[in-house]
């Protein structure tokens, strides 16, 4: 069963996510960003966007998925509840993702307020896979 966590760090946000394949710890990466950002049980998924997103490696796949679902959230002031990540394949020389996302416009009177999310970063970035275990680990800059 996937699932994320907070992890300990001196200024930022450290979130290690996981679960039994790569798709389900890019989910919950995803999960857990918003989860720092609000109440996620106060989130109704009335709004769906597809998301496309690619990279040259895993590590640039990750980057590339949390900076666009946090440009989303920026440019439609979406917060996200639920997540389902379809697909990551290779192609080629690249790694491709493709999921579905749904929520809701931020509404500051239903919406606790949490952290505010600046950015993703490679550092202490990790993405460990093991038969049935997948666990990416991040930092957010807040």
């Amino acid at each position: 069963m996937g699932g994320y966590r907070f992890l300990e760090h001196i200024s930022d946000l450290y979130i290690e996510a996981y679960g039994k394949n790569l798709n389900e710890a890019f989910k919950y990466a995803g999960i857990a960003m918003f989860a720092a950002m609000t109440n996620l049980n106060e989130v109704r998924p009335n709004k769906e966007f597809s998301i496309e997103v690619r990279g040259y490696d895993l590590k640039q796949l990750l980057y590339n998925w949390l900076e666009e679902l946090l440009y989303l959230h920026e440019v439609h002031n979406i917060l996200f509840s639920k997540i389902e990540v379809s697909e990551i394949k290779k192609v080629n020389e690249e790694y491709i993702l493709k999921a579905k996302a749904w929520g809701e416009e931020y509404d500051p009177t239903r919406h606790e307020s949490k952290l505010a999310i600046k950015a993703p970063t490679y550092s202490l970035m990790e993405i460990v896979e093991e038969k049935n275990n997948v666990k990416l680990r991040f930092v957010l800059d807040i």
